[in-house]
C-alpha cells in the first residue's frame, strides 16, 4: 500500500531509482559522445593535395633519391645520408652570419618541434640545419649557433660544392653574393625540405611558413607516406 509520503512524491521509490538510472544513462551516453566529438577535432585527419598545397606543402607523388654525400655536422662527427634512415628530418639551409631569414626560420622550426613532442609522429622528428656559408661556418660555430634553438638539432658543414650539390637535389638554391667592400652575403631559398624515413626527398613546405599549417601538414604526411 502507498503511504501518504509516497503519494505527496507522487513516485514509489522504485519509480524514482529507475528514473535516476535512466537519467544517468542518459548524461553518461551525453558525456560519450562530447568525448568522442573533441577526440575527433584532435584526431589528424589525411589532408587532399590540393589541401596540402593550401598550407604551403608539395608533395612529389615518387620520393626521389638523391647522390651520397659525406659532410661533418656540428659534433665533429661525419654525416652521410644513413643519418636520414628511420627517420622523418626537415631539412633548412641557411647560415649563421643570416641577418633575418635564418634565426626567424629556426625559432618556428624550434616551435614545430616543441609541438610535435607527446605526439604520435614526434618521437622520430628531427631538424637538419645545413650551412650555405662553410667558409665562416666551422663546426663548433655552427654547435653554438644551432644550440641556441634547439640542442635537439643538427647543423652541417662540408665542401662548398658539395653543399651546393645536395642543396640543388633539393630543389634550394643558394647563391653566394660579394658586396663591394670585399664583404659577402649568401642568398638562399627559405624553403623546407622533407627526408622520409627511408632517406628518400618526399616534398617540401615553401615560404612563407606558417607554424599552424605546418603542424596540420605534417600530422597528414605522415598518416599517409
Amino acid at each position: 500500500m502507498i503511504n501518504s509520503r509516497q503519494q505527496a512524491s507522487g513516485l514509489t521509490s522504485n519509480q524514482k531509482r529507475s528514473v535516476y538510472l535512466t537519467v544517468g544513462g542518459v548524461l553518461c551516453f551525453i558525456a560519450i559522445v562530447i568525448a568522442m566529438f573533441i577526440h575527433g577535432l584532435n584526431k589528424p585527419r589525411v589532408l587532399t593535395d590540393s589541401e596540402l598545397k593550401l598550407n604551403g606543402y608539395f608533395r612529389f607523388d615518387k620520393p626521389r633519391s638523391f647522390k651520397p654525400f659525406s659532410f661533418i655536422d656540428d659534433q665533429g662527427e661525419v654525416f652521410t645520408p644513413d643519418y636520414f634512415l628511420g627517420k622523418w628530418t626537415l631539412v633548412f639551409f641557411g647560415f649563421t652570419y643570416c641577418p633575418d631569414v635564418c634565426p626567424t626560420t629556426l625559432a618556428l622550426l624550434n616551435q614545430f618541434y616543441q609541438k610535435q613532442q607527446g605526439k604520435e609522429f614526434g618521437k622520430d622528428l628531427q631538424i637538419v640545419l645545413v650551412t650555405v656559408d662553410p667558409a665562416r661556418d666551422t663546426p663548433e660555430k655552427l654547435h653554438e649557433y644551432i644550440n641556441f634553438f634547439n640542442p635537439a638539432f643538427t647543423a652541417v658543414t662540408g665542401e662548398f660544392l658539395d653543399l651546393h650539390r645536395f642543396a640543388t637535389q633539393l630543389n634550394i638554391p643558394f647563391t653566394k653574393v660579394t658586396s663591394g667592400d670585399g664583404n659577402y652575403t649568401v642568398e638562399h631559398s627559405g624553403n623546407v625540405a622533407v627526408i622520409n624515413d627511408k632517406g628518400h626527398y618526399a616534398g617540401f613546405f615553401r615560404t612563407p611558413l606558417t607554424l599552424s599549417k605546418m603542424n596540420l601538414t605534417y600530422q597528414s604526411m605522415r598518416l599517409t607516406q
